[in-house]
């Protein structure tokens, strides 16, 4: 198939870039800097130029704190420039995929969300995602929307790097213990997002690593993968006092007959380690 990606010098983006290629996809994958998603006449040019079989869009506002005093900034790309994507896929005959985030939901379930649940989105981040996802469905009816959780990957800046810089730098961390999710590592979600665009099994589909943990779980399991010495202290969300609220419980599940599974956390996490330990080689 011909696979546009957007957002392709994105953490995910360049993971899904490399996974569209290895399972053998004609790959046409564009930066922010070459194809700007809010950009309407750039979008339909750009989708009239290479006339794909199927548009990944990982463009997306991702600073969750930012978007609280710029809701109209995120809003432009998360879900106006989202909509735009998507039907420019339609105009050409191509499916669409949207990532979006377990933001969406109001973190009260208690337990993993699955695809039928309500959202609830309890900031300006979440109702940009959770307003994505309806103009893409609204926009394409071959769409699939992806919802992941706690994205962590080589391409970009992450919560795996600042820990063990904070590391080395101070010996120290201060991590909050009363948000649980289900931190994925974007390798694994990249071939789970090539996967389900080999398939027509549209709509919502919940795709997040195994299990779950807490922030400050997630710190001391990087701490020991990485054989790092440091000190990790726990704080509630109130202690931190982030611009953004955050969901208290917002682990994602599924209940797709044929779901795509991924690996657990802890498989993710020590991937990751694992692929970034020749580059740290080549740095020192």
């Amino acid at each position: 198939m011909k696979v546009l990606v957007t957002g392709a010098g994105g953490m995910l983006g360049r993971d899904v870039t490399l996974a569209a290629g290895n399972a053998g996809h004609d790959v046409a994958a564009y930066g922010h800097t070459e194809l700007d998603v809010t950009d309407a006449a750039a979008v339909d040019e750009r989708c009239e130029w290479e006339h794909p079989d199927v548009v990944i869009n990982c463009a997306a506002w991702t600073d969750v704190d930012g978007a609280e005093e710029a809701e109209d900034e995120a809003m432009a790309v998360n879900s106006t420039g989202a909509g735009r994507v998507a039907a420019c896929a339609a105009s050409v005959g191509a499916k669409a995929l949207f990532v979006s985030s377990d933001y969406v939901f109001d973190g009260e379930k208690g337990e993993p969300y699955v695809e039928v649940d309500q959202p609830g989105p309890l900031s300006a981040y979440g109702r940009t995602k959770l307003a994505g996802e309806e103009a893409t469905a609204a926009a394409n009816k071959r769409s699939y929307i992806v919802r992941s959780s706690w994205l962590f990957g080589i391409g970009g800046a992450n919560f795996v790097e600042t820990m063990l810089r904070l590391a080395a730098d101070h010996g120290e961390v201060l991590v909050v213990r009363d948000q649980v999710g289900s931190p994925t590592y974007t390798w694994h979600l990249a071939y789970g997002i090539v996967r389900l665009i080999e398939g027509s099994a549209y709509g919502i589909h919940h795709m997040a690593a195994e299990g779950q943990c807490s922030w400050y779980e997630f710190a001391r399991e990087i701490f020991d993968q990485a054989k790092v010495e440091c000190k990790v202290l726990s704080a509630t969300t109130e202690m931190l006092g982030r611009p953004a609220p955050r969901p208290a419980f917002s682990a994602l599940s599924t209940q797709r007959e044929h779901a795509i599974r991924l690996p657990s956390w802890r498989d993710g996490l020590a991937g990751y380690l694992a692929q970034r330990a020749p580059r740290e080689q080549a740095a020192s």
